[in-house]
């Protein structure tokens, strides 16, 4: 059996994520391949870190990025550093043969990442950006009825996904806020729900946005003050290729959310609405049912997702337990590394990471000039 070798750049929340998933790929797939990673980073400037980390998670090896980029027996990068450092990390790794896995946001330009996807392709190599929301089941199967025809031609759409971080005032602001890092809620929540409405229903040709910030000022992780430079709410209106149009919505100031990340899809023949919070279900509105006032059946109905996922999946524990974040998460360490072991493009591949950024720049430029942008 082949074996797969990873090693793992950064191990920060996400890190962490992609060091589980990879533990656990045999429980829930029956691969034709083995996977481990053997070498991690946990930090650039702490090699001590890297070691504990390393110890603590019964990895073979600590040692710093390039180390581990140009060991001949590590064949998949996986890159979890904050989004600044993608770029160059994921240069470096391509141009020494290396298969590549990265976070999103990709990069922190489009031209970055159509640059580093037509080097991928120049050198044969997979490489995938995480957008783990497209591996929940729901959305799986959202994704079959739209291509079976079920919705009809696609009509419009709602995009949305919110946190309550930036109005807790006792909460200390991170990398992920900050504009020096790439940050604000459009970089931080927004490639899940593009990635999503392109994934679902087509590209954007046009945007047009508006960035709000709700709080001037925030504390750093001293207590000094620090002021707000980066957006902590994003909106979108967006016209797709197929003549759709529909909202795109990012937020860290709904109070009362926890992870809320939703979407419904209208089409001449039905929609379909899903929420994060709710993740065993999609709800699915067929109006070509039968509607008559007595004996009709048209209606939303509420379709059991929960843990029925397609060969090679196991049906670990059983397809009837309640789905989990993390099971998105398995399934796209899963779908990427079965690429990489049969020697095919990876779905989402850079390419996908690229135009997420694409749209972003737009939105962003949109929001600046307070005029639509076109994608064309």
């Amino acid at each position: 059996m082949k074996h797969l070798s990873i090693g793992l750049l950064g191990f920060g929340f996400m890190g962490k994520t992609h060091l589980w998933a990879v533990k656990n790929l045999p429980f829930f797939y029956d691969l034709p391949f083995s996977a481990e990673v053997t070498a991690v980073c946990a930090s650039g400037h702490d090699p001590a870190k890297s070691e504990t980390v390393a110890k603590a998670y019964g990895i073979s090896r600590a040692a710093d990025e390039m180390a581990i980029i140009h060991d001949s027996s590590i064949d998949v990068i996986d890159i979890c550093t904050p989004n600044p450092y993608h770029y160059e990390t994921a240069k470096a790794a391509l141009l020494a043969g290396k298969h590549v896995l990265c976070e999103k946001p990709l990069t922190v330009t489009a031209a970055e990442g159509y640059e580093l996807a037509e080097l991928a392709k120049s050198l044969g190599l997979t490489c995938g950006t995480v957008f783990n929301n497209r591996h929940l089941a729901p959305v799986m199967r959202a994704k079959q009825l739209i291509d079976e025809g079920r919705l009809g031609r696609i009509l419009s759409f709602d995009f949305s996904y919110k946190h309550n971080s930036c109005i807790d005032p006792d909460r200390r602001v991170g990398w992920k806020q900050t504009a020096e890092a790439g940050g604000g809620t459009l970089f931080d929540l927004g490639p899940h729900v593009i990635d999503l409405c392109h994934f679902l229903c087509g590209k954007v040709v046009t945007v047009t946005a508006k960035s709000q910030i709700a709080f001037p000022t925030h504390l750093r992780a001293d207590g000094s003050v620090w002021e707000t430079n980066a957006d902590e709410a994003f909106y979108m209106i967006c016209q797709l290729e197929n003549g759709a149009v529909g909202n795109v919505t990012v937020s860290k100031l709904t109070q009362g959310a926890n992870d809320e990340l939703t979407f419904t899809v209208n089409g001449t023949l039905g929609s379909l609405s899903f929420s994060l919070m709710d993740p065993n279900y999609l709800n699915f509105y067929d109006a070509t049912a039968v509607g008559t006032p007595m004996g009709g059946v048209r209606g939303y109905t509420r379709i059991e997702c929960v843990g029925r996922y397609p060969a090679p999946a196991t049906g670990f524990p059983t397809p009837k337990a309640p789905a989990g974040w993390l099971r998105g998460h398995i399934g796209s360490m899963a779908a990427y590394l079965t690429a990489v072991y049969e020697g095919h493009p990876a779905s989402p591949a850079f390419e996908d990471g690229a135009y997420v950024q694409e749209v972003m720049e737009a939105a962003r430029k949109s929001a600046e000039t307070k005029r639509e942008v076109s994608l064309c």
